[in-house]
């Protein structure tokens, strides 16, 4: 019986943690669609944080590679005062991205509804 308490316990708080990220995002990072993307992101930092071989397999033309993984190195790379335009492949990673750029003081995020699989624009690889 307790190991039936412990399991919904730690159930319970993933369901709170995940909650409390989705609300979180929603609040710092404005979701934008393909076209809203595609209007925006000449104007702005347009950041791909999947990983480089990622990158390298195909990219929204024009994108940065800055991958999850290099992002509290790299930060200093991305501009506060311009808007900044996050995406990875499905919208997770860039999530994560935006939550630790908001904590380091940039408030215009954005980020790609579906990520790159869901991209039908101009794309460039080194393939």
């Amino acid at each position: 019986m307790s190991l039936l308490y412990s399991l919904l316990i730690i159930l319970g708080v993933v369901v709170a943690f995940s909650l409390f990220n989705y609300f979180q995002q929603k609040k710092i990072l404005k979701t934008l669609t393909q076209d809203e993307f595609r209007t925006g992101f000449r104007k702005a930092q347009l950041i791909d944080v999947r990983e480089q071989k990622e990158f390298d397999g195909g990219h929204i033309l024009g994108a940065r590679n800055i991958p999850m993984s290099q992002l509290k190195m790299r930060m200093k790379e991305i501009r506060k005062d311009k808007p900044v335009y996050l995406y990875c492949q499905s919208g997770l990673r860039s999530g994560r991205a935006a939550q630790q750029l908001y904590r380091k003081g940039y408030r215009q995020l954005y980020h790609l509804q579906g990520g790159f699989k869901q991209w039908t624009g101009k794309i460039k690889s080194k393939a």
